[in-house]
């Protein structure tokens, strides 16, 4: 009963180990008294007990002979009967006396179990204030919870791959076995409800000593005080809102498991492993497979051949109405890895009216299975506010007075949550030590596999796994960003002045310019080109200058994210940035200011019309030219289309004209008569031109619509129109000196040229303006965004498992998960043969 302080012996004083050298012991012991010397001096207790007998005799009613008589007559009636009475008496009194010794050496191995607690309290407290400054190493049953975690992560189902052992605890709804847990446990640490389903996850508890009793989850640093009832409400509630999140939608209950390390002096280390209660009938607002899902979550964790299957009985129901014995012996046939628990025994005593029920219980008699021992547990009076210390002052004071102890029913070492405790945590270990070793091995062949499939499939490339890849892709868009940022102002404007002239140019042609110059004279060319210009600045042109900025934006970004880099490139990345480049460019607003400042920029651009030098004049005439031939190619492109391959294309390429292309080829050559004779003709035709080509068609034989006359007319009085304006166009190479002199006394009027030089201005002018905004805000903030997006993702490890895929990538993942697993195994392995 004493602990075994071999560990701790640092704490005693040197001196006391090396106490012999300063006192001899052989020394003291010659000069003390031998045996044979000491039992001359002791009393003769002999004669002293034969003194004590004839005193009694003198004593004693009736002749000497009648006493004598008394002590030999064994034939009276009376006295057998009264022997008969004494025998029972003495056999009840001998069961109390069994009774009372058991309950007595249970109190005193509490007393000491208590008393070492405390001790090793201190001792690790000690040692976590670093007194002594000797660093523990980290705890056994630590270390194993972190192998079943990997392994958990490296194989979520818990097939084949994951046999090392864990406590798992099964049990019908409401059977008691989360207050099970909670007294191995030592504190109400999970959350409770009347008659409501509360465990809709597994909770894997990995149980461990400590110098404080605390609680906290893997995935975080916050330690949670169980000794304050406040630090155990809000465990309960962080453990409700992730089984909560963990269930996804339409869904009851999730495979998904939370794990919570436990920590206090006196914890029996071992993993438990709580799982949802199985239930018999699925209740209003459940969902439909709510039972199939919760059997298919218990037997992936009891098929585990290393799992020691707490099973749950609530011992004040009906046996028949159990379910998860059946299922507990599915999995379990022989018993060879079972440990039956009997709940609410007060309940279950008070109730019953055959007392050996319970002991059929017990004795596994009711239930279909098989079972290593039996316990049986009395989990508190039904109160959930009801402490750990109460509930077990309960327990220990009902089976104190329980007739199932005092008629030998249950045996004292079968019941209590504490001999429990014990007894499983021996099966646990019993179990780690059988089968670490052979999981161990097969995670080195495991792991050689993967190592010889990367050196065949990749063997230029480092393994990295998915998150090391991502940290990758993350430093290489980042540059790419920066990138963005050292683009030189001069491509910036070449690139948005392109853009936006290729943007608004049909609309100043077609809205503008061609209304404008078939007026008659300079003044109404004027005047029609400024009222046009105003509207359009007014409405259209600031926002569409801000679209193609923004556009230009997205499209040299999206240039340095998807460009090749040679041989460096590394396509694995390519879905990675597309979703960086999208999700950026989704979140990026532009400043809502931009268009009412660029307005006023661009408004007092248009306005000005004074052409400095001969140097822009001959620029904006250069600037019209190539507009016009743009335009007049895109009409010649368009009657080609409409009157068919020419003779040359008919002859050479073996093309036919349609029927259509037939008929309009008549009309376009009797519209191009009609221009000859008349070159400066008006933009439309009137309604007796119309009849006159219509009927000079049908003296050839070709029937033609007015409609398609007038469509005709459109393209060929625009190749025209075209044709004469880069005549004069060419013209007005030499009109800057009556430019200078306002055309003054001169046949040559070169407004339009004016007009496309305004145009010219105001594009490189709202060029820069763009420029500047782009290089000083929109960048920076397009480089917030993509790094706000790149810390997104991070979190969000769905997120990287779509991105990045591949069997380099899965491959990757599985030997960095294989040699993490078998490094810890190997680790536990080593630091169990120096416990053992």
């Amino acid at each position: 009963m004493i602990p075994d302080l071999s560990d701790y012996k640092w704490i005693v004083p040197d001196i006391v180990w090396e106490i012999d050298d300063y006192i001899d012991f052989e020394k003291i012991r010659k000069a003390l008294p031998n045996s044979e010397d000491l039992a001359k001096l002791a009393p003769d207790f002999d004669k002293i007990v034969e003194n004590l007998s004839l005193l009694k005799d003198f004593f004693t009613t009736g002749s000497p002979g009648e006493t004598a008589f008394r002590a030999t007559d064994h034939g009276s009636e009376s006295d057998k009967h009264y022997r008969k009475v004494s025998d029972k008496e003495k056999i009840d009194q001998l069961q109390e006396e069994l009774l009372h010794t058991q309950l007595k050496y249970q109190r005193i191995l509490e007393r000491l179990e208590k008393e070492n607690k405390e001790l090793r309290k201190m001792v690790l407290q000690k040692d976590d204030k670093g007194i002594h400054q000797r660093k523990l190493k980290k705890s056994l049953i630590d270390m194993y919870s972190e192998v079943l975690d990997v392994l958990s992560d490296y194989d979520a189902s818990y097939n084949t791959q994951d046999h090392l052992p864990r406590v798992v605890v099964v049990g019908d709804q409401s059977a008691g076995k989360t207050s099970v847990l909670e007294m191995i446990a030592q504190a109400r640490i999970f959350p409770r409800g009347s008659g409501e389903m509360m465990t809709r996850s597994p909770v894997k508890v990995t149980l461990s000593e400590g110098p404080h009793h605390v609680a906290l989850f893997k995935d975080s640093s916050r330690e949670f005080d169980l000794t304050k009832e406040e630090d155990l409400a809000a465990l309960r509630h962080e453990i409700e809102i992730r089984m909560r999140k963990n269930v996804k939608e339409g869904c009851t209950v999730s495979p998904e498991t939370i794990s919570l390390n436990v920590k206090g002096p006196g914890l029996q280390r071992m993993v438990l492993v709580d799982l949802p209660g199985v239930i018999n009938t699925v209740t209003s607002g459940m969902a439909p497979d709510t039972k199939e899902t919760i059997f298919s979550i218990s037997k992936a964790y009891m098929q585990n051949p290393n799992a020691i299957i707490l099973c749950i009985q609530d011992g004040s129901v009906d046996a028949e109405r159990s379910i998860v014995t059946d299922l507990v012996s599915q999995m379990d046939p022989h018993g060879r890895r079972t440990i039956f628990v009997l709940t609410k025994v007060d309940l279950a005593e008070k109730n019953v009216a055959s007392p050996s029920r319970i002991q059929q219980i017990i004795e596994g008699k009711l239930f279909p299975m098989k079972a290593l021992g039996y316990f049986a547990v009395v989990t508190g009076k039904g109160n959930s506010s009801e402490s750990i210390d109460a509930i077990r002052e309960y327990e220990e004071e009902f089976f104190q007075n329980s007739k199932l102890l005092k008629t030998s029913m249950l045996k004292a070492h079968q019941v209590t949550t504490r001999n429990l405790s014990l007894a499983v945590s021996d099966c646990f270990w019993k179990m780690v030590r059988e089968s670490v070793e052979q999981q161990a091995d097969s995670f080195k062949a495991t792991r050689f596999n993967l190592e010889t499939e990367w050196k065949n499939n990749y063997p230029r490339l480092r393994e990295l796994d998915r998150n090391e890849l991502f940290e990758k892709a993350k430093n290489e868009i980042l540059d790419e960003v920066i990138s963005l940022s050292q683009v030189t102002p001069k491509h910036w404007e070449e690139i948005l002045q392109q853009s936006l002239w290729e943007r608004v140019s049909t609309h100043v042609i077609e809205n503008i310019y061609l209304p404008a110059a078939q007026t008659m004279n300079s003044g109404t060319f004027n005047t029609t080109v400024d009222i046009k210009l105003k509207q359009w600045t007014d409405k259209q042109l600031p926002n569409k200058a801000v679209e193609v900025a923004w556009e230009t934006l997205q499209e040299e970004f999206s240039h340095f994210m998807t460009e090749p880099k040679g041989k460096e490139h590394d396509d694995i990345f390519d879905k990675l940035k597309e979703a960086v480049k999208e999700e950026s460019i989704k979140r990026h607003k532009w400043n809502d200011f931009a268009e009412d400042s660029l307005r006023v920029i661009q408004h007092n651009a248009l306005e000005d019309r004074s052409i400095s030098d001969k140097q822009q004049w001959d620029a904006a005439i250069y600037f019209m030219e190539e507009a016009l031939q743009a335009r007049l190619k895109d009409t010649e492109s368009a009657i080609e289309n409409m009157v068919g391959p020419d003779w040359k294309k008919r002859w050479l390429y073996w093309k036919n004209r349609t029927q259509e292309q037939c008929v309009h080829n008549e009309t376009k050559n009797e519209l191009e008569k009609m221009l000859k004779c008349n070159e400066e003709h008006p933009a439309y035709l009137a309604s007796d031109e119309i009849t006159t080509v219509r009927k000079n068609l049908e003296s050839r034989g070709v029937e033609v619509d007015p409609s398609l006359i007038k469509d005709t007319w459109h393209q060929v009085y625009r190749r025209h129109f075209l044709k004469t304006a880069l005549n004069h166009c060419n013209l007005c190479r030499r009109g800057f000196y009556y430019y200078q002199r306002h055309f003054i006394d001169s046949e040559l009027e070169c407004n339009d040229v004016v007009l496309f030089w305004r145009i010219q201005r105001m594009l490189a002018i709202t060029a820069n303006t763009l420029r500047q905004q782009l290089t000083n805000t929109e960048v920076r903030r397009l480089e917030k965004n993509v790094k706000e997006v790149l810390e997104d993702f991070a979190e969000d490890s769905e997120k990287k498992v779509k991105l990045l895929t591949g069997k380099r990538v899965q491959l990757a993942e599985d030997l960095k998960k294989v040699r993490e697993i078998q490094e810890k195994l190997d680790a536990f392995i080593e630091a169990l043969h120096q416990e053992k």
